[in-house]
Protein backbone atom coordinates (compact mmCIF):
# COMPACT_ATOMS: atom_id res chain seq x y z
CA UNK A 1 0.00 0.00 0.00
CA UNK A 2 0.91 3.69 -0.41
CA UNK A 3 2.38 4.48 2.93
CA UNK A 4 1.75 8.52 3.12
CA UNK A 5 -1.01 9.86 1.63
CA UNK A 6 -2.54 14.22 1.74
CA UNK A 7 -5.88 14.69 0.15
CA UNK A 8 -7.19 18.49 -0.26
CA UNK A 9 -7.67 20.84 -2.54
CA UNK A 10 -4.55 22.94 -2.45
CA UNK A 11 -2.75 20.50 -1.29
CA UNK A 12 -0.11 20.38 -3.84
CA UNK A 13 1.32 23.36 -2.02
CA UNK A 14 2.25 21.23 0.67
CA UNK A 15 5.05 19.56 -1.66
CA UNK A 16 7.97 21.44 -0.61
CA UNK A 17 7.69 20.10 2.67
CA UNK A 18 6.62 16.66 1.96
CA UNK A 19 9.76 16.23 -0.28
CA UNK A 20 12.25 18.70 1.98
CA UNK A 21 13.49 15.69 4.49
CA UNK A 22 13.78 13.75 1.89
CA UNK A 23 16.58 15.24 0.33
CA UNK A 24 19.90 13.19 0.42
CA UNK A 25 22.37 16.13 -0.37
CA UNK A 26 22.66 18.86 -2.32
CA UNK A 27 23.83 17.04 -5.12
CA UNK A 28 21.14 14.61 -5.17
CA UNK A 29 18.63 16.16 -6.98
CA UNK A 30 14.49 15.62 -7.09
CA UNK A 31 13.83 14.92 -10.82
CA UNK A 32 10.19 16.04 -11.40
CA UNK A 33 8.33 14.37 -14.50
CA UNK A 34 5.56 16.84 -15.46
CA UNK A 35 2.56 16.40 -18.44
CA UNK A 36 3.92 18.62 -21.15
CA UNK A 37 0.08 19.94 -21.05
CA UNK A 38 1.46 21.95 -18.33
CA UNK A 39 4.24 23.67 -20.25
CA UNK A 40 3.86 27.15 -20.31
CA UNK A 41 1.20 26.77 -17.49
CA UNK A 42 2.42 28.79 -14.38
CA UNK A 43 -0.60 28.26 -12.44
CA UNK A 44 0.65 24.71 -12.10
CA UNK A 45 4.72 25.04 -12.81
CA UNK A 46 5.45 28.09 -10.62
CA UNK A 47 4.42 25.88 -7.47
CA UNK A 48 7.05 23.03 -8.34
CA UNK A 49 9.85 23.00 -5.73
CA UNK A 50 12.73 23.49 -7.32
CA UNK A 51 16.68 23.82 -5.70
CA UNK A 52 19.31 22.73 -6.01
CA UNK A 53 20.44 20.54 -9.32
CA UNK A 54 16.25 19.74 -9.49
CA UNK A 55 15.05 19.35 -12.95
CA UNK A 56 11.46 19.06 -14.57
CA UNK A 57 11.19 16.83 -17.80
CA UNK A 58 8.17 17.77 -19.58
CA UNK A 59 6.69 14.43 -20.91
CA UNK A 60 4.36 13.71 -23.51
CA UNK A 61 1.28 11.95 -23.33
CA UNK A 62 0.25 11.70 -26.71
CA UNK A 63 1.58 7.70 -26.71
CA UNK A 64 1.08 5.83 -23.71
CA UNK A 65 4.72 4.98 -22.00
CA UNK A 66 7.32 2.50 -23.72
CA UNK A 67 10.00 0.72 -22.18
CA UNK A 68 12.91 2.13 -24.37
CA UNK A 69 11.51 5.45 -23.34
CA UNK A 70 11.88 4.68 -19.50
CA UNK A 71 15.61 3.39 -20.33
CA UNK A 72 16.58 6.10 -22.13
CA UNK A 73 15.35 8.73 -18.83
CA UNK A 74 17.35 6.46 -16.50
CA UNK A 75 20.60 6.64 -18.98
CA UNK A 76 19.86 10.39 -18.96
CA UNK A 77 19.85 11.04 -15.20
CA UNK A 78 22.38 9.09 -14.56
CA UNK A 79 25.31 10.13 -17.33
CA UNK A 80 23.46 14.11 -16.21
CA UNK A 81 23.97 14.08 -12.47
CA UNK A 82 26.85 12.96 -10.39
CA UNK A 83 24.16 11.10 -7.79
CA UNK A 84 21.40 9.32 -7.88
CA UNK A 85 18.36 11.47 -7.70
CA UNK A 86 16.82 11.99 -3.72
CA UNK A 87 13.34 11.64 -5.74
CA UNK A 88 11.75 11.20 -8.79
CA UNK A 89 7.93 13.24 -8.20
CA UNK A 90 5.36 12.47 -10.93
CA UNK A 91 2.71 14.57 -12.04
CA UNK A 92 -0.01 14.09 -14.38
CA UNK A 93 -2.50 11.26 -15.63
CA UNK A 94 -1.71 7.51 -15.87
CA UNK A 95 1.21 7.65 -18.19
CA UNK A 96 3.01 10.52 -16.15
CA UNK A 97 2.23 8.52 -12.63
CA UNK A 98 3.54 5.11 -14.49
CA UNK A 99 6.81 6.76 -16.01
CA UNK A 100 7.83 8.14 -12.57
CA UNK A 101 7.21 4.73 -10.74
CA UNK A 102 9.00 2.87 -13.79
CA UNK A 103 12.04 5.12 -13.71
CA UNK A 104 12.14 4.83 -10.02
CA UNK A 105 12.42 0.84 -10.11
CA UNK A 106 14.61 0.74 -13.17
CA UNK A 107 17.42 3.62 -10.98
CA UNK A 108 17.75 0.83 -8.54
CA UNK A 109 17.56 -2.31 -11.03
CA UNK A 110 20.32 -3.47 -13.68
CA UNK A 111 19.22 -4.39 -17.05
CA UNK A 112 16.66 -3.22 -19.24
CA UNK A 113 12.63 -2.24 -18.05
CA UNK A 114 11.42 -4.67 -20.76
CA UNK A 115 13.29 -7.42 -18.53
CA UNK A 116 10.99 -6.48 -15.82
CA UNK A 117 7.53 -6.63 -17.31
CA UNK A 118 5.68 -9.18 -15.25
CA UNK A 119 4.73 -10.33 -11.77
CA UNK A 120 7.32 -10.18 -8.85
CA UNK A 121 10.41 -9.52 -11.10
CA UNK A 122 11.73 -6.71 -9.30
CA UNK A 123 14.55 -7.21 -6.71
CA UNK A 124 15.71 -3.90 -5.51
CA UNK A 125 13.57 -1.32 -3.52
CA UNK A 126 12.69 1.94 -5.69
CA UNK A 127 13.91 5.30 -5.63
CA UNK A 128 12.02 7.41 -3.32
CA UNK A 129 8.79 8.32 -5.55
CA UNK A 130 5.77 10.74 -4.89
CA UNK A 131 2.63 10.72 -7.41
CA UNK A 132 0.48 13.60 -7.92
CA UNK A 133 -2.44 12.72 -10.34
CA UNK A 134 -3.80 16.09 -12.73
CA UNK A 135 -6.95 13.42 -13.68
CA UNK A 136 -9.21 10.98 -11.72
CA UNK A 137 -10.01 7.03 -12.63
CA UNK A 138 -6.79 5.35 -13.74
CA UNK A 139 -5.95 4.37 -9.90
CA UNK A 140 -2.27 4.54 -11.13
CA UNK A 141 -1.82 6.47 -7.95
CA UNK A 142 -2.21 3.71 -5.67
CA UNK A 143 -1.57 0.39 -7.28
CA UNK A 144 1.50 -1.54 -7.64
CA UNK A 145 1.66 -1.72 -11.42
CA UNK A 146 3.40 0.71 -14.26
CA UNK A 147 1.85 -0.21 -17.89
CA UNK A 148 4.68 -0.51 -20.52
CA UNK A 149 4.69 -1.29 -24.07
CA UNK A 150 7.40 -3.38 -24.84
CA UNK A 151 8.89 -4.72 -27.73
CA UNK A 152 6.93 -7.86 -27.66
CA UNK A 153 4.12 -7.11 -24.80
CA UNK A 154 2.40 -4.57 -23.24
CA UNK A 155 2.55 -5.23 -19.71
CA UNK A 156 2.96 -3.75 -16.25
CA UNK A 157 5.97 -4.10 -13.36
CA UNK A 158 4.03 -5.33 -11.05
CA UNK A 159 5.62 -5.35 -7.56
CA UNK A 160 5.56 -4.61 -4.42
CA UNK A 161 8.10 -2.00 -4.90
CA UNK A 162 6.37 0.13 -7.58
CA UNK A 163 3.68 1.56 -5.28
CA UNK A 164 4.41 5.27 -4.64
CA UNK A 165 5.80 6.70 -1.17
CA UNK A 166 3.64 9.50 -0.88
CA UNK A 167 0.55 10.61 -3.25
CA UNK A 168 -0.40 13.65 -2.80
CA UNK A 169 -4.75 14.03 -4.14
CA UNK A 170 -5.35 17.39 -4.79
CA UNK A 171 -8.94 17.82 -6.97
CA UNK A 172 -8.01 21.28 -8.14
CA UNK A 173 -5.21 19.84 -10.48
CA UNK A 174 -8.57 18.14 -12.31
CA UNK A 175 -9.95 21.57 -13.11
CA UNK A 176 -8.94 21.86 -16.82
CA UNK A 177 -9.46 17.91 -17.89
CA UNK A 178 -11.38 17.99 -21.67
CA UNK A 179 -15.07 16.27 -21.33
CA UNK A 180 -13.80 13.66 -23.34
CA UNK A 181 -10.60 12.32 -21.73
CA UNK A 182 -12.67 13.19 -18.20
CA UNK A 183 -15.21 10.11 -19.32
CA UNK A 184 -12.89 7.93 -20.71
CA UNK A 185 -10.62 8.17 -17.20
CA UNK A 186 -13.52 8.19 -15.47
CA UNK A 187 -14.88 4.89 -17.20
CA UNK A 188 -11.24 3.47 -16.31
CA UNK A 189 -12.06 3.55 -12.65
CA UNK A 190 -15.82 2.31 -13.49
CA UNK A 191 -14.47 -0.68 -15.62
CA UNK A 192 -12.13 -1.49 -12.49
CA UNK A 193 -15.05 -1.86 -10.21
CA UNK A 194 -16.99 -4.07 -12.22
CA UNK A 195 -13.82 -6.09 -13.29
CA UNK A 196 -12.99 -6.89 -9.83
CA UNK A 197 -16.38 -7.09 -8.11
CA UNK A 198 -17.83 -9.51 -10.63
CA UNK A 199 -13.78 -11.48 -10.80
CA UNK A 200 -13.35 -15.25 -8.76
CA UNK A 201 -10.52 -13.31 -7.14
CA UNK A 202 -12.94 -11.03 -5.07
CA UNK A 203 -12.33 -10.90 -1.23
CA UNK A 204 -14.12 -8.99 1.21
CA UNK A 205 -11.17 -6.13 1.37
CA UNK A 206 -11.10 -5.84 -2.31
CA UNK A 207 -15.11 -5.68 -2.01
CA UNK A 208 -15.05 -2.83 0.55
CA UNK A 209 -13.62 -0.38 -1.78
CA UNK A 210 -14.72 -1.75 -5.07
CA UNK A 211 -18.26 -0.97 -3.94
CA UNK A 212 -17.59 2.33 -2.47
CA UNK A 213 -16.36 3.26 -5.93
CA UNK A 214 -19.10 2.12 -7.92
CA UNK A 215 -20.95 3.92 -5.61
CA UNK A 216 -19.33 7.10 -6.43
CA UNK A 217 -18.94 6.73 -10.09
CA UNK A 218 -23.16 6.40 -10.16
CA UNK A 219 -23.40 9.63 -8.09
CA UNK A 220 -20.74 10.94 -11.18
CA UNK A 221 -21.85 9.86 -13.94
CA UNK A 222 -25.95 9.18 -14.05
CA UNK A 223 -26.60 11.23 -10.73
CA UNK A 224 -27.28 15.27 -10.97
CA UNK A 225 -26.90 16.90 -8.01
CA UNK A 226 -23.55 17.07 -7.53
CA UNK A 227 -21.28 20.77 -8.01
CA UNK A 228 -18.65 20.35 -10.38
CA UNK A 229 -15.87 20.60 -7.30
CA UNK A 230 -17.83 17.94 -5.42
CA UNK A 231 -17.65 15.77 -8.64
CA UNK A 232 -13.87 16.11 -8.75
CA UNK A 233 -13.42 15.29 -5.06
CA UNK A 234 -15.82 11.94 -5.27
CA UNK A 235 -13.82 11.11 -8.49
CA UNK A 236 -10.28 11.35 -6.98
CA UNK A 237 -11.63 9.44 -4.33
CA UNK A 238 -13.46 7.09 -6.57
CA UNK A 239 -10.44 6.46 -8.83
CA UNK A 240 -8.30 5.75 -5.06
CA UNK A 241 -10.51 2.81 -3.94
CA UNK A 242 -11.05 1.08 -7.38
CA UNK A 243 -7.32 1.53 -7.52
CA UNK A 244 -7.31 -0.23 -4.22
CA UNK A 245 -10.35 -2.83 -5.09
CA UNK A 246 -7.94 -4.15 -7.95
CA UNK A 247 -4.61 -4.52 -6.28
CA UNK A 248 -6.11 -6.69 -3.55
CA UNK A 249 -8.22 -8.44 -6.73
CA UNK A 250 -7.71 -8.26 -10.37
CA UNK A 251 -9.00 -6.54 -13.52
CA UNK A 252 -10.39 -8.90 -15.93
CA UNK A 253 -11.96 -9.22 -19.70
CA UNK A 254 -12.01 -5.20 -21.15
CA UNK A 255 -8.10 -4.73 -19.82
CA UNK A 256 -7.14 -7.92 -20.98
CA UNK A 257 -7.97 -7.27 -24.17
CA UNK A 258 -7.73 -2.95 -24.59
CA UNK A 259 -4.03 -4.15 -23.74
CA UNK A 260 -4.14 -5.61 -27.53
CA UNK A 261 -6.18 -2.97 -29.03
CA UNK A 262 -3.00 -0.95 -27.05
CA UNK A 263 -0.30 -2.52 -28.55
CA UNK A 264 -0.64 -2.78 -31.88
CA UNK A 265 -3.20 0.12 -32.54
CA UNK A 266 -1.50 2.56 -29.67
CA UNK A 267 -4.92 3.35 -28.74
CA UNK A 268 -4.63 4.55 -25.30
CA UNK A 269 -5.63 2.86 -22.47
CA UNK A 270 -8.99 4.93 -20.71
CA UNK A 271 -10.68 5.05 -24.46
CA UNK A 272 -8.85 1.38 -25.06
CA UNK A 273 -11.68 0.15 -22.34
CA UNK A 274 -14.59 1.83 -23.77
CA UNK A 275 -14.44 0.47 -26.85
CA UNK A 276 -13.76 -2.96 -25.53
CA UNK A 277 -16.66 -2.50 -22.95
CA UNK A 278 -19.09 -1.65 -24.36
CA UNK A 279 -18.94 -5.09 -26.48
CA UNK A 280 -18.79 -7.23 -23.03
CA UNK A 281 -22.66 -7.72 -22.54
CA UNK A 282 -21.73 -11.53 -22.13
CA UNK A 283 -19.52 -10.91 -19.06
CA UNK A 284 -20.83 -8.16 -17.36
CA UNK A 285 -24.34 -7.66 -18.88
CA UNK A 286 -25.35 -5.36 -15.77
CA UNK A 287 -22.00 -3.20 -15.51
CA UNK A 288 -22.55 -2.59 -19.70
CA UNK A 289 -25.70 -1.42 -19.75
CA UNK A 290 -24.96 1.56 -17.07
CA UNK A 291 -22.17 2.18 -19.32
CA UNK A 292 -24.26 2.67 -22.01
CA UNK A 293 -26.43 5.47 -20.24
CA UNK A 294 -23.19 6.63 -18.77
CA UNK A 295 -22.24 7.27 -22.84
CA UNK A 296 -25.41 8.85 -23.59
CA UNK A 297 -25.97 10.73 -20.76
CA UNK A 298 -22.40 12.77 -21.25
CA UNK A 299 -22.90 12.57 -24.92
CA UNK A 300 -20.51 10.27 -26.06
CA UNK A 301 -19.59 8.69 -29.50
CA UNK A 302 -16.60 5.90 -29.49
CA UNK A 303 -14.87 5.37 -32.56
CA UNK A 304 -16.52 2.95 -34.61
CA UNK A 305 -14.56 0.35 -37.10
CA UNK A 306 -11.47 0.15 -35.40
CA UNK A 307 -10.47 -3.07 -36.74
CA UNK A 308 -12.14 -3.36 -40.12
CA UNK A 309 -9.14 -3.57 -42.23
CA UNK A 310 -7.05 -5.51 -40.14
CA UNK A 311 -5.38 -8.47 -41.17
CA UNK A 312 -4.95 -12.16 -39.76
CA UNK A 313 -1.64 -11.30 -38.49
CA UNK A 314 -2.72 -7.90 -36.85
CA UNK A 315 -5.76 -9.56 -34.99
CA UNK A 316 -3.13 -12.76 -33.81
CA UNK A 317 -0.93 -10.11 -32.55
CA UNK A 318 -3.80 -8.18 -30.27
CA UNK A 319 -4.81 -11.64 -29.83
CA UNK A 320 -1.93 -13.03 -28.14
CA UNK A 321 -1.17 -10.05 -26.14
CA UNK A 322 -4.30 -10.72 -24.47
CA UNK A 323 -3.81 -13.84 -23.92
CA UNK A 324 -0.66 -13.68 -22.48
CA UNK A 325 -2.63 -11.55 -19.29
CA UNK A 326 -3.34 -14.99 -17.75
CA UNK A 327 -4.60 -13.64 -14.51
CA UNK A 328 -6.93 -11.18 -15.65
CA UNK A 329 -8.21 -14.14 -17.53
CA UNK A 330 -8.82 -16.18 -14.44
CA UNK A 331 -10.25 -13.94 -12.42
CA UNK A 332 -12.63 -12.95 -15.15
CA UNK A 333 -13.98 -16.52 -15.75
CA UNK A 334 -12.21 -18.79 -13.67
CA UNK A 335 -9.32 -21.36 -13.55
CA UNK A 336 -10.91 -23.19 -16.63
CA UNK A 337 -10.63 -19.91 -18.44
CA UNK A 338 -8.57 -22.04 -21.22
CA UNK A 339 -11.52 -24.09 -21.90
CA UNK A 340 -13.73 -21.45 -22.76
CA UNK A 341 -11.94 -18.38 -24.04
CA UNK A 342 -9.97 -19.24 -27.45
CA UNK A 343 -8.56 -17.51 -30.17
CA UNK A 344 -11.63 -17.48 -32.28
CA UNK A 345 -13.50 -16.25 -29.31
CA UNK A 346 -11.47 -12.73 -29.23
CA UNK A 347 -11.14 -12.48 -32.44
CA UNK A 348 -14.96 -12.44 -33.05
CA UNK A 349 -15.05 -9.78 -30.28
CA UNK A 350 -12.24 -7.79 -32.12
CA UNK A 351 -13.55 -7.73 -34.90
CA UNK A 352 -17.01 -5.58 -33.72
CA UNK A 353 -14.50 -3.29 -32.80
Amino acid sequence: MVSNVVFGRGSFNQLADIIQPKRLNTKAPFIFFVDDVFKGNAWLTSRIPLSYQDKIVFVSTKEEPKTEQIDQYVEDIILNFKERPSGIIGIGGGCLLDVAKAVAIMLNNDGESKDYQGWDLVKNEAVYHVGIPTISGTGAEVSRTTILTGPERKLGINSDYTPFDQVILDPELTKDVPTDQWFYTGMDCYVHCIESLKGTYLNAFSQSYGEKALELCKDIFLGDHLTEEEAQDQLMMASWHGGMSIAYSQVGVAHAMSYGLGYLLGIKHGIGNCIVFDHLEDYYPEGVAMFKQMKIKHNITLPQGICKDLSDKDFDIMINVALSLEPLWENAIGKNWKDKITHETLKALYQKM
